[in-house]
């Protein structure tokens, strides 16, 4: 049986060929999966914050806390086990507003903020995004089966589906 890799808040990995990648309970944090369909390799990382910018310097220790951090450690992850970038397509999963009536001025919530920053950071980096399933005031559980490259989205909102 392949092995299942649990991503917790603020963590990513990667594997080749076979095996999942899960990652539970996303809520306003981001799932952000990339995969080579060409050699077989799949990573996952769970980020709570958009950008590493504005964070303070004992935060910085965490790449795996912030979004755009976390893409580039994830690739490069993925690639020192022979992904190749031109190959890794991503999709994209969470970014919900867990508390929607916590309203801020602009309206831009947390959730939107970590899925907006994943959108230009993937851009920046020229992975294309796939497939999306983010938004809404619901949370998600994703996992990743790396041989076939299929991702499961289980929420309360829509039960299971694939994207």
């Amino acid at each position: 049986m392949a092995k299942t890799i649990i991503i917790g808040m603020a963590q990513l990995d990667a594997l080749r060929s076979e095996g999942m990648l899960e990652s539970l309970a996303l809520g306003s944090c981001v799932g952000i999966v990339l995969y080579d369909p060409v050699n077989k390799i799949g990573g996952l990382a769970h980020a709570m914050l958009p950008t590493i910018e504005k964070a303070r310097e004992n935060s910085r220790l965490s790449y795996a806390k912030f979004v755009d951090t976390t893409i580039v450690e994830l690739i490069k992850k993925m690639e020192r086990l022979g992904a190749e970038r031109r190959f890794i397509k991503a999709r994209l999963a969470g970014g919900a507003n867990m508390f929607p009536d916590v309203r801020r001025a602009d309206g831009n919530h947390i959730g939107m903020q970590n899925v907006s920053s994943a959108r230009r950071k993937l851009e920046e980096m020229g992975v294309p995004i796939t497939a999306e399933d983010t938004g809404g005031t619901f949370g998600r559980t994703i996992c990743l089966d790396v041989a076939t490259g299929r991702l499961r989205v289980r929420s309360i909102a829509s039960g299971e589906k694939e994207i």
